[in-house]
């Protein structure tokens, strides 16, 4: 018997359940309880959690209460844990629509790792990514003036893409071939600069430019702004562009005004991607908008902006619409392969 029987398994079924919980947007603290049991257990010997099972105080453990000791105890008793069998049986569809290009999507842009407001490491992303059945991924953490999410300094944001480096060479044989591509959600400043030096964007592989501050901003200069940071060479895809909330615990918000005609038409002008976002609290952009930039022949990508590994699973809600909308597969940038994904960026 492996030194880590049961243990494994219980790590395995304890993130499960925080899986599940946060693809139901189920509140963050009962996730959390679940991700820290995963952690604690994980960073012990194996053979003391063990004793501690046979002593009976593995809730002495810091994260460990009488819930996730249950979980614990079926799972190194060699059973699926029977919460997890509840949650795994009332998952379902999240919507009945959708289901043709989520299939053909091979990954997703937008997604944020501890490192800056996410709540798990690169690698867990990475590895929940690839079961649901992506090719590769883009980690784009914040730029360093979103300090209440973390942003990364120029530092950090180097270190970040040795980790990848490190990691990818870990991941292309478990995974077969799955990659990190080094990305950013870099700020669009108040005149249209980006919140990164040029030096750094050069060396990313996806850039996704977004409005974080001063949401209500007069429509010509948020207009202007916009236009700015689309037109720069560095930019790929335009995030969240109208940065509206309809629902969630952060309340509502409502769209920020900007002419949809004339920044629409510079994403095609410069070949920048219009970002469906598929969150539940933005569906970002409105159906409206989002068919205005279909008239105006943009192309998109689709993405989850995903802060935890449950949520990667909603990017069915905005493959949902995007098909209602009239967004065929070939228009979509993240239905390519990654080579292919990469020469596009570049150029």
């Amino acid at each position: 018997m492996s030194d880590k029987a049961g243990v494994a398994e219980a790590v395995e079924a304890l993130r499960a359940i925080g899986y599940y919980l946060e693809r139901d947007r189920q509140p963050t603290h009962r996730v959390k309880a679940y991700r820290r049991a995963a952690d604690t257990i994980e960073g012990l010997p194996a053979a003391e959690v063990r004793a501690r099972r046979r002593a009976g105080t593995l809730t002495e453990l810091a994260g460990i209460g009488p819930k996730t000791e249950a979980v614990i105890l079926e799972a190194m008793d060699g059973a699926t844990p029977s919460y997890l069998v509840k949650l795994e049986q009332a998952a379902g569809s999240l919507t009945e629509a959708g289901t043709a290009m989520r299939a053909a999507l091979q990954a997703d842009l937008h997604l944020h790792s501890e490192w800056s407001d996410g709540g798990s490491p690169i690698e867990e992303m990475a590895r929940t990514a690839a079961r649901l059945g992506h090719k590769y991924m883009a980690l784009t953490d914040h730029s360093p003036r979103l300090t209440i999410a973390n942003g990364l300094s120029r530092e950090r944001r180097l270190q970040q893409i040795e980790v990848v480096a490190e990691l990818n060479k870990k991941l292309a044989g478990e995974l077969d071939g799955f990659t990190i591509l080094n990305g950013i959600e870099v700020d669009i400043l108040d005149d249209g600069s980006l919140d990164c030096d040029t030096e750094i964007l050069a060396r990313l592989d996806i850039v996704v430019a977004s409005v974080h501050s001063k949401l209500r901003m007069a429509a010509e200069p948020m207009t202007e702004r916009m236009v700015r940071a689309i037109a720069n060479p560095h930019v790929d895809v335009l995030g969240h562009c109208t940065g509206r909330l309809v629902t969630g615990g952060r309340g509502t918000r409502p769209e920020s005004q900007f002419d949809a005609e004339v920044v629409f038409e510079a994403c095609r002008q410069f070949g920048t991607a219009v970002e469906i976002n598929s969150r539940p609290e933005r569906l970002d952009p409105p159906k409206r908008l989002l068919s205005l930039a279909v008239e105006t022949g943009c192309v998109f990508s689709i993405d989850t902006d995903a802060h935890a590994p449950g949520q990667l699973d909603w990017q069915v809600y905005g493959c949902e619409r995007a098909e209602e909308c009239g967004v065929t597969p070939d228009r979509v940038i993240n239905t390519w392969n990654s080579d292919k994904l990469q020469e596009w960026a570049s150029a």
